[in-house]
């Protein structure tokens, strides 16, 4: 059995084992794998591991022996699902493995744009509290959380989390999504979209990229908002239209966003974001504390071994 990683490096720079995937055949890994190395570097593999590297219909025709694709992340829309189940491929993701990681990213963004934590601290050590006539200052307002409203879109696992949180600092939660459930209603309050823009004082994204989500932050959906709103989005960059949330921050429509997620991955030179007014920039990391790889990886090595016993779990390609 020959098993293939594409693209380790972003999950397991070298802090983890791969001793878990090792234990079924002969794996090889790579950090990175250049589009026009995947069909060799696949090879006769029949088990390929694949985070970002695309999986097209072409690279399986090109690698017939391919039976098993792991999806190392929740999202597949890197592989031709389609074309695998045609060809009898199995395909499996990693689900719910960064829910707690990614809620608390998005709340830290959160409370970093109430409180500039880092810019605070910076001017301390630049000398500005040492220098002022007062025992305090503070160079942005500060925001209090309790009391206002919270309107979650995507009301998944992640969301949920999210609402918790939140619900712990005295927010009010609204939530939106295709799936109301009753362990949502618990949580929060299910509202239709135009109700959510209106009522929230801060919005968090935590919906993922499908057709009908791409986009969803637009300039129609963004001029339903209130004046002065909070925006989060560490769930998909092209969630948003990055042009129309940038020019709502020029503006001041939108007080503030704060987004772990680019449209282009890594960011382009040119995202208007980078620009943009009260616009907080991390490099997609809301999943990415060692806790959350470990278990990413450990669930991978579950997958491929359901699927070698005959019992697959977590499969996308049906």
């Amino acid at each position: 059995m020959k098993l293939v990683v594409l693209d380790g490096y972003s999950y397991n720079p070298g802090d983890l084992s791969w001793d878990g995937l090792s234990q079924f055949g002969e794996l090889t890994v790579y950090d990175r794998t250049p589009v026009e190395e995947i069909v060799s570097r696949i090879g006769d593999a029949e088990m390929i591991f694949t985070s970002k590297v695309p999986i097209t219909r072409d690279t399986l025709l090109a690698c017939p022996s391919v039976k098993y694709i792991g999806e190392m992340a929740t999202g597949y829309n890197n592989v031709d699902v389609a074309a695998a189940k045609e060809l009898g491929v199995t395909v499996t993701n990693i689900p719910n493995y960064s829910s707690e990681a990614t809620a608390q990213f998005a709340i830290a963004l959160l409370l970093e744009i109430c409180h500039r934590i880092g810019h605070h601290s910076e001017a301390v050590r630049q000398g500005k509290w040492t220098a002022s006539p007062d025992f305090c200052f503070w160079d942005y307002p500060l925001i209090e959380l309790a009391g206002k409203t919270l309107g979650i879109i995507g009301f998944g696992s992640i969301g949920q989390v999210t609402a918790k949180i939140a619900s712990a600092l005295g927010m009010k939660v609204l939530a939106n999504s295709r799936t109301e459930r009753e362990e949502g209603r618990k949580l929060a309050t299910y509202v239709p979209l135009d109700t959510l823009l209106a009522e929230s004082d801060v919005i968090a994204l935590h919906c993922p990229l499908t057709p009908q989500t791409a986009n969803l932050i637009n300039r129609d959906t963004i001029s339903k908002m209130k004046d002065g709103v909070i925006l989060i989005n560490n769930s998909r960059g092209p969630v948003i239209d990055e042009q129309a949330v940038a020019d709502a921050l020029n503006s001041g429509k939108i007080y503030a966003a704060g987004v772990d997620v680019a449209s282009k991955e890594p960011i382009n030179k040119d995202n208007p974001l980078l620009t943009a007014k009260n616009c907080f920039i991390t490099p997609h990391i809301s999943w990415a504390p060692f806790e959350t790889r470990k278990r990413l990886l450990d669930i991978a090595v579950n997958n491929a071994a359901a699927f070698l016993k005959g019992e697959p779990v977590n499969v996308v390609s049906v």
